[in-house]
């Protein structure tokens, strides 16, 4: 395993941290101003588009897509320290690379099983960013972990599907270019095979029947950058059969072949959270005093920035070998390594940003500094894709398996 980056990595690295730098870390003051002026907190604030513009003028759009037909045709090993520069800012900067979830796992679903006419229509302005998206799978009235228990009904009519149900935390849905949900549902809830019964299709947001309930907090937040997270009713909403993404009772596949690439990304920006978090670690102990010295000569403190160091060393190695494994035998060949970053990497910079925030104290919770925030982000993904205890189950058979 080599993790040496190569020349376009190289490349891209010094252009992606520029950009950082000239762009997307001034936005973030300007962006919550901007905001604070808008009609509405979905809206995309001015200073997003203009950084939009600039990422393409720049080559930094679509990096996260490794079809070269339709993206820059990156490894996940090149991607990955993409990502993670990214994750310094993970509200906006993923958001103007189009890089954002839910809108790459919808277009990696879409270049990978949609059909020649679903490119047309819904990939094809994705990849340009004119439209946003929106996945859902999460229901609130079952334990939505075991994806099997989806209760969402996808029922043919003649050339139409009539869609029934109730989906919650669906991200994407507030914002107001979201223009298509891919929605996951059972097609045969009587099905032998349990992980046969689900199907995928899209449903143009403004289909009858489809409504937007209520945006979806999280800790307080409404990740308006993200386009929030709604509830969202689909009371008989009718599609074309020509609508279904792959096959009938291909659902349940198609989600798993789309959150791997989907969590190893989530791994990937969180190790730059925790990098942002220790550069707020170190520059706040650096510059206050407390009983008579300054915070950095306090051993506790010298303590948590060796630690976090320690644990993001750990936990980068860890994700680039997950990468290069996705990239030389697959993700189903990954499939432990994917599950093992996915348990290490949120609960590890949790604890990063928790030390960070009780070394800023009251401005460690509040709206001055990003941390708060940062931490909302990062506890969600303990549960998002899949929580822990998911894996750490599955991982757990894996291991035992090999002594059975």
């Amino acid at each position: 395993m080599d993790f040496a980056f190569d020349a376009r990595t190289e490349e891209l690295r010094a252009t992606l941290l520029a950009f950082m730098d000239e762009y997307v870390y001034p936005a973030e003051k300007v962006a919550e101003e901007q905001r604070a002026a808008l009609g509405s907190p979905w809206e995309t604030v001015p200073v997003v588009e203009e950084l939009k513009a600039e990422a393409r003028r720049q080559g930094l759009w679509n990096l996260f897509l490794p079809d070269s037909e339709h993206g820059a045709g990156l490894t996940n090993l090149q991607y990955a320290p993409l990502a993670e520069i990214m994750g310094r800012s993970p509200h906006i900067a993923p958001t103007v690379t189009n890089c954002a979830a839910p809108d790459t796992g919808n277009m990696e679903v879409l270049a990978q099983f949609g059909d020649e006419q679903q490119k047309k229509q819904w990939l094809q302005p994705l990849l340009a960013g004119e439209i946003r998206s929106a996945f859902a799978m999460t229901e609130p009235d079952v334990a939505s972990s075991d994806a099997t228990n989806i209760t969402t009904h996808i029922e043919r009519d003649g050339d139409e599907y009539v869609i029934t149900g109730r989906k919650w935390y669906i991200s994407g849905a507030m914002h107001p270019d979201c223009a298509i949900f891919i929605v996951m549902g059972k097609t045969d809830p009587d099905g032998a095979d349990i992980r046969r019964q689900q199907s995928m299709v899209l449903v143009p947001r403004d289909t009858p029947g489809v409504t937007i309930k209520r945006a979806m907090r999280v800790f307080g937040y409404e990740d308006h950058y993200h386009g929030g997270h709604a509830e969202v009713i689909f009371d008989h909403a009718r599609v074309p059969v020509t609508n279904l993404i792959g096959e009938e009772g291909g659902g349940f596949a198609i989600a798993q072949a789309r959150l791997g690439p989907g969590r190893i990304h989530h791994c990937m920006r969180l190790i730059g959270m925790a990098e942002r978090a220790i550069e707020l670690m170190t520059r706040r102990a650096v510059s206050r005093d407390a009983f008579g010295k300054a915070l950095a000569q306090q051993g506790v403190v010298q303590n948590w920035i060796a630690d976090a160091r320690v644990a993001v060393e750990q936990l980068r190695l860890l994700v680039l070998k997950t990468a290069w494994m996705m990239d030389t035998v697959g993700n189903k060949g990954a499939h432990t390594e994917i599950q093992a970053i996915k348990i290490a990497t949120p609960r590890t910079v949790v604890g990063i940003l928790d030390r960070a925030i009780q070394l800023y104290g009251a401005g460690g919770v509040s709206q001055d500094f990003p941390l708060a925030e940062l931490y909302a982000g990062a506890r969600t993904l303990m549960i998002a894709d899949g929580p822990d205890e998911v894996h750490q189950r599955s991982l757990a058979r894996r291991e035992l398996k090999k002594h059975l």
